[in-house]
């Protein structure tokens, strides 16, 4: 439900055309924070960070929110800078996965031999964690609003892999690594879920954080021994085949031939 009588997706539009009225001008996010800020106070430093990237057409994280075609108005300059989209020397929009570019950089782990048992890409891990959340826990669900999703969910010139809420209307931040997760992930989730809470939580509504990977390391175990707000979660990867019967069908003239 709109906070008012305009939805944020129409807002940013008239921020757009406010801050840049012709074609070649650009303007900072923090300009949109501000401008936000004295006409619109009540929208929250995320979203707005999340809209910005949805009317981005060079932004890959755009295919995780409901673009629609008359969105495709700027072109991220770089991660604080925007100006408008120009179809005459820009790239085309990026409105599916084939569209973005596939040397997108992961962040980098040490190398080890992959397993059988685990996602050959963090990415993948991620969607399908995103679309089946109550593996992890019952009642927990993919953040939405005005659609906007919780997957790579904006948080001061970074992103959450998945941004949830739990039964009880509590924000989750989940936290992925493919293969093994290392003790250094403490610090990325802790400003993760200190930024949610200092510019995106309700008053009185808690933030908490969970770590999933293929297998947890000692450190790990030992530096959350601390943190009773961060929980950590291993994940298996298991196929199994069933025989699937096939019905014979037995013509009556097999083997005979035709003269």
């Amino acid at each position: 439900m709109p906070i008012y009588d305009k939805p944020v997706r129409v807002l940013i539009r008239d921020m757009i055309f406010t801050l840049t009225p012709t074609s070649g001008q650009h303007f900072s996010k923090d300009a949109a924070l501000e401008w936000f800020a004295q006409n619109y106070p009540k929208i929250k430093e995320g979203t707005i960070s999340a809209h910005l990237i949805r009317f981005s057409t060079n932004a890959p994280s755009r295919l995780h929110y409901s673009v629609k075609a008359d969105e495709d108005l700027l072109f991220q300059i770089d991660g604080a800078h925007f100006r408008l989209y120009d179809a005459a020397t820009d790239p085309a929009p990026i409105h599916s996965k084939s569209d973005a570019s596939a040397s997108q950089e992961e962040l980098v782990e040490p190398i080890e031999v992959q397993s059988p048992s685990e996602f050959a890409y963090e990415s993948d891990l991620r969607d399908f964690l995103a679309k089946n959340l109550s593996h992890i826990e019952p009642g927990l669900q993919l953040y939405q609003d005005e659609g906007i999703t919780g997957i790579e969910f904006p948080v001061g010139g970074r992103f959450i892999d998945i941004l949830a809420l739990d039964a009880q209307r509590n924000f989750v931040v989940i936290e992925l690594k493919v293969s093994r997760g290392y003790d250094r992930v403490i610090g990325q989730i802790l400003r993760y879920m200190a930024w949610i809470e200092k510019h995106h939580a309700e008053s009185g509504q808690s933030v908490r954080g969970i770590i999933a990977a293929r297998e947890i390391s000692e450190d790990l175990k030992l530096a959350c021994s601390y943190l009773p707000n961060v929980s950590l979660y291993e994940y298996e990867l298991s196929v199994s085949l069933r025989k699937v019967a096939v019905d014979a069908i037995v013509k009556q003239n097999w083997g005979q031939t035709t003269v």
